[in-house]
């Protein structure tokens, strides 16, 4: 089971990631439990205030 978070509304995300264009690595919440991965070290989760959906920040 990888990471997950509860917002202020009681709904919980689970993470995930995919490569971009580029090669580049997003991560995006869902509330999809299978195929989650754990938070990388390297970031943070916020959330925003206004709508209650998690985000990954990094550190």
């Amino acid at each position: 089971m990888g990471f997950s978070y509860t917002n202020k509304r009681g709904q919980t995300y689970y993470l995930h990631s995919r490569k971009g264009k580029g090669g580049a690595m997003l991560y995006f919440f869902s509330k999809k439990e299978a195929g989650s991965i754990d938070l990388p070290k390297a970031f943070k989760v916020i959330e925003n205030k206004r709508t209650g959906l998690p985000m990954v920040k990094k550190k």
